[in-house]
């Protein structure tokens, strides 16, 4: 297993317990913005510190919402479908 997958995969991280999606992504984010301070302390730099912040915040959005966005297609890959094409009676919306 690698570190990347034990970190960001959904079904492999501690944080898996954590039932609500939400709650699960702002502890995410609130990890990173912990080590992203963290990395600014330790190289003595507080001029990257917003960058560092916002780009781990980043990143770790667009992976939570990718990880939710998956799950949910395999789960329920018609709500996707909502709106799309023509309506029952054969129009389009």
């Amino acid at each position: 297993m690698t570190v990347w997958r034990f970190i960001f995969d959904h079904r492999v991280s501690p944080l898996r317990h954590i039932p609500d999606v939400a709650t699960r992504h702002h502890v995410l984010q609130v990890l990173g913005f912990m080590w992203a301070v963290s990395f600014c302390v330790a190289i003595g730099s507080y001029t990257f510190l917003a960058a560092s912040i916002l780009g781990h915040a980043a990143l770790i959005a667009a992976a939570a919402v990718t990880a939710a966005t998956f799950t949910v297609a395999a789960k329920r890959p018609k709500l996707f479908m909502r709106g799309a094409g023509r309506r029952r009676d054969g129009e389009h919306d």
